[in-house]
């Protein structure tokens, strides 16, 4: 039995879809045939494309709810439908604890979790009233699952995500079905930022299970099976793509150990 993951006919809307994972959940998108909308507060570089098929973009500020209320319906309109929502916009700067004003950390924790519920309840609305129903998808992070130094209110916020989802899944069964991918480290334009030169990027991923880190496409896949029938029966989960999360540090203390007796 083939894994079906068709999507020609059905509208999604990414949010954060210009650039770096959300870019790549976009372009997976489009290579499943759907009609992709990508949105975020300036316009890319460059159009986001796949196969020859163009994501199309609108600006907008998740965290003005009037602004996004208006982006859903205009998107309702112009397409006639609403099929998936994928939650991707976020981030933030490296910012200790001690030393940071809760209103800045507040104003992480509103783009990272705030905004997200105020584009599902928009999505919402439209999805609802659909024969078919639709499906959101939460972009979370690993950081949400253990303690996150220097990104605290970040992991604050993507803990508290994954929570939301699954309240989400319950109330909105079953005509709109909410799930979470739990992220690790993917690869994007930004990772030298993060990770340093090719060197320091590879060292990085050899503390993966898996070897290496995600590619944006990886993610978008993963995406764009939970949105697909393929996954009807998926619903309130935490998918993790992580590629085996984190080597426990206490093993690799163990086997220096363990060679100093040796």
């Amino acid at each position: 039995m083939s894994l079906n993951l068709d999507l020609t006919g059905r509208v999604a809307v990414v949010t954060g879809g210009t650039r770096g994972v959300g870019a790549g959940i976009a372009r997976s998108f489009l290579r499943a045939g759907a009609e992709v909308v990508v949105c975020a507060r300036r316009p890319p570089d460059a159009p986001v494309t796949a196969d020859g098929r163009t994501a199309r973009f609108h600006a907008v500020d998740l965290r003005e709810p009037a602004a996004v209320q208006d982006f859903f319906q205009s998107v309702a309109a112009d397409h006639g439908r609403l099929d998936c929502l994928v939650n991707n916009a976020g981030g933030s700067p490296y910012r200790l604890l001690d030393g940071t004003s809760a209103e800045r950390h507040a104003r992480v924790v509103e783009l990272n979790l705030i905004a997200p519920l105020t584009a599902a309840l928009a999505a919402y609305e439209v999805m609802r009233d659909q024969p078919d129903g639709g499906s959101v998808i939460m972009i979370g992070s690993v950081s949400g699952t253990r303690p996150s130094p220097g990104t605290a209110a970040y992991g604050a916020a993507k803990a508290g995500l994954d929570n939301l989802a699954r309240s989400m899944a319950v109330e909105w069964a079953p005509h709109v079905r909410v799930n979470t991918l739990v992220l690790g480290m993917v690869r994007t334009e930004l990772s030298a930022l993060h990770y340093g030169d090719e060197a320091g990027i590879a060292a990085v991923g050899a503390t993966v299970p898996l070897g290496r880190l995600a590619e944006p496409t990886e993610i978008g896949d993963a995406c764009v099976f939970l949105a697909s029938d393929r996954a009807g029966y998926v619903n309130g989960a935490s998918l993790h793509v992580h590629g085996g999360g984190e080597r426990p540090a206490f093993l690799d203390a163990a086997t220096v150990n363990q060679s100093k007796e040796s």
